[in-house]
């Protein structure tokens, strides 16, 4: 199993600090950078400063909103990272929610898996190199009773495969069908098959095997004798993915949460959360929500965490550190990385 980080994302953060800490996840031999795009910064930006400053580290883009921006913009972003990088980018896409979606970009959230399936198909035809021509629901390419005439855009120089961030069951399916990989989000692999189960069936639908999808999945984790602290912390950061990231109608989160058996505490954080009553939300998040979905502890209880995330068949652990202290961050990788290198 290899190790990954995270950076950017939705919080306020401070990106540059952030920036150091991949230079030098680089250098310490950690596979892949992932780059969050939620209302802070954007995914793209941070993985180009990257391209120029790292050698060997993967660059990925997780994810790259598909409602904000044309799909041929996010075929011709891809490829320009990934000519600069000398191929080590990787095109993660996610649909995002109704929240940001509507609230932020200004795009109906309506038929979110078309509207993911017409991406994909589009930006596999632009790094094809062939002239685009493409006739959807959401997308027509060139557009209809316009002056505007299908053009080929140049292909990429190296491959770039393509991620997806999906939770749904039908999303998930799907990504079994075509993805080159998945970015998992609240998982837990004592309930792997919460998100596998819908993986394999796209996967055989397709002619395809599950291990033909390379699983990255998110970790929280905190290394520490007395981790109290680190599981409180997890505590508000669960109750807001729950309660907030999503509408009352459309929380993949919770949908999530609910299939590894926790639907009832889910539902009861949601609506504390929905009515104004953070603490309450917080409140209402169990230890098991926090310690099955994350790895918390002192350094014997990590690594078994570790090995349950191997076991339950995951490639890359993608590192989310419960701290924002970079030196802590750099102490805690190397620990993992050893203690990945000695799973069985």
């Amino acid at each position: 199993m290899k190790v990954a980080i995270s950076i950017g994302g939705s919080a306020p953060v401070d990106i540059m600090s952030q920036i150091e800490f991949a230079i030098c996840a680089d250098e310490m031999g950690v596979d892949t950078v992932w780059s969050a795009e939620g209302w802070g910064e954007d995914a793209v930006t941070s993985l180009t400063f990257l391209a120029a400053r790292t050698k060997r580290i993967k660059l990925g883009a997780g994810i790259m909103q598909i409602s904000a921006r044309a799909p041929t913009m996010t075929a011709m972003t891809a490829r320009a990272i990934s000519n600069l990088s000398v191929g080590r980018f990787l095109l993660g896409l996610g649909v995002s929610g109704p929240q940001v979606v509507e609230g932020l970009h200004s795009v109906r959230y309506n038929q979110p898996l078309t509207r993911l399936r017409e991406n994909v198909e589009i930006i596999r035809q632009t790094f094809s190199g062939a002239k685009v021509v493409y006739q959807g629901k959401h997308y027509q390419i060139p557009l209809d009773n316009s002056e505007g005439k299908s053009i080929r855009v140049q292909k990429p120089m190296y491959s770039i495969p393509i991620y997806l961030a999906t939770i749904s069951p039908r999303a998930l399916e799907y990504t079994g069908r075509v993805a080159d990989g998945w970015l998992g989000a609240s998982f837990s692999p004592d309930y792997s098959d919460a998100h596998f189960e819908h993986i394999r069936r796209g996967a055989e639908a397709a002619g395809r095997k599950f291990e033909d999808i390379e699983i990255h999945v998110p970790c929280s984790i905190a290394i520490d004798d007395d981790w109290t602290a680190s599981i409180e912390k997890r505590r508000s950061e669960v109750a807001f993915s729950l309660g907030a990231m999503g509408s009352k109608k459309t929380n993949f989160y919770n949908d999530a949460y609910a299939r590894a058996g926790f639907g009832e505490e889910a539902s009861r954080v949601q609506s504390h959360w929905i009515q104004g009553r953070h603490e309450e939300a917080v409140s209402n998040v169990t230890d098991a929500m926090v310690t099955k979905f994350s790895a918390i502890g002192d350094k014997r209880e990590v690594q078994a965490r570790l090995q349950c995330y191997k076991n339950a068949g995951v490639d890359v652990l993608v590192l989310r550190f419960l701290t924002d202290d970079n030196s802590s961050r750099v102490t805690m990788l190397e620990q993992v990385l050893e203690m990945t290198a000695d799973l069985v």
